[in-house]
């Protein structure tokens, strides 16, 4: 999971408001359970010692947002007065939550989130193709490509239609559309980095897309006949078959995380050996088991790499601060441009301390190799 979305979050000194709140409308007196809600986590900040000032910038937020339908939740990040970051949650947070720290409380929002999957969709038929692109938790892009359909039927002679002119012409309307198309698709993927190509509807026109795309983005593709470009129809199964296969992209990457892991053999296990592989910018990914009971401490200094187990082995930083264990190895992650994986309990039940790391590099110095 990349983490730059993350980065205002750590481009200002704290300390930090961090509120989770289901903020789920669907029944009649929705509202005033929304305003509960916020109520009781506006009293645990104030209980904390948090400012006026921030509070009060995410009770405009919570109070302002525009209502989505369906059950989500929302995360909401101030500071000194201003909020530097808001995100919606696909679902309620797994309980409510008013955090004020020196850090921003960010590990329920990562774990909720999970492995974000940049993806395109193309449903097309033979007049020609709508297509959406997603980038990694990104904003939706669109393209529309209306075909061509100038050819016609000719008679060339009393009681007969010139069938392999229109058969031909119809071909090399269908396959200029799916260029087109293909074009389309691509110009998209580029721009939202795309992992997965899905291409559905017309299995003609599909096949065609899919056969005039550029060969770096023929093993990403995903083809099926479900969809439908008609003025009100259903593309449910066209839906659920983009969902199914982003998870199991996302789910590839983060296997693909563990066996790297795997491969290191004695280094890049357990806390200690984390923190010791951001200290030294280290890290490429990092696994982490989701457990939202954890409670572990670390210290920290002012950059991303000051991050230790005990204040002793940060003697440079002046004042060092106890703070969040997943808080600080978040902003480490963040600074250092490494990456995260989180996983469920069952997926590395082994794994030392709940926490491990890829390493971009292993040296004589790195601890676990018998010399550090």
């Amino acid at each position: 999971m990349q983490l730059s979305f993350l980065r205002p979050l750590y481009d200002r000194p704290g300390p930090w408001c961090s509120v989770y709140l289901d903020a789920s409308r669907d029944t009649h007196d929705a509202h005033p359970q929304v305003d509960l809600r916020w109520r009781a986590l506006k009293g645990q900040l104030l209980e904390q010692g948090a400012d006026a000032a921030s509070i009060d910038a995410i009770e405009r937020v919570v109070r302002g947002h525009d209502p989505m339908p369906g059950d989500y939740g929302i995360a909401v990040f101030a500071t000194r007065g201003h909020v530097v970051l808001t995100e919606y949650l696909t679902a309620p947070p797994l309980k409510d939550l008013a955090v004020w720290s020196n850090l921003p409380h960010t590990m329920p929002l990562v774990a909720q989130r999970g492995e974000q999957i940049a993806w395109v969709r193309v449903l097309a038929d033979r007049r020609g193709a709508d297509a959406m692109a997603v980038s990694a938790g990104g904003v939706p892009r669109r393209a529309h490509v209306q075909g061509r359909e100038s050819w016609q039927l000719r008679r060339v002679q009393p009681g007969g239609w010139s069938q392999s002119r229109y058969q031909r012409a119809a071909m090399e309307a269908w396959h200029h559309n799916a260029g087109d198309a293909a074009a389309a698709t691509v110009e998209l993927a580029e721009k939202v980095g795309a992992d997965v190509l899905v291409v559905a509807g017309d299995v003609r026109a599909t096949g065609m897309i899919a056969a005039q795309l550029p060969e770096r983005w023929q093993d990403m593709v995903v083809r099926t006949d479900a969809g439908s470009r008609n003025v009100g129809a259903d593309d449910t199964l066209m839906d659920d078959l983009t969902v199914q296969t982003i998870a199991e992209v996302a789910e590839q990457r983060v296997a693909a995380a563990l066996d790297r892991f795997g491969m290191q053999e004695d280094v890049g296990a357990g806390l200690d050996a984390v923190v010791a592989a951001l200290q030294r910018n280290q890290v490429d990914t990092m696994l982490i088991v989701d457990d939202p009971s954890a409670n572990g401490q670390l210290w920290i200094g002012p950059e991303p790499t000051d991050i230790a187990t005990d204040p002793g082995q940060l003697a440079a930083v002046r004042d060092p601060q106890q703070v969040r264990a997943d808080a600080a190895l978040v902003r480490a992650l963040v600074g250092t441009d490494a990456e995260l994986a989180v996983l469920g309990p069952d997926e590395a039940p082994d794994l030392t301390d709940g926490v491990g790391a890829v390493l971009r590099y292993v040296d004589a110095g790195t601890p676990g190799r018998g010399n550090g």
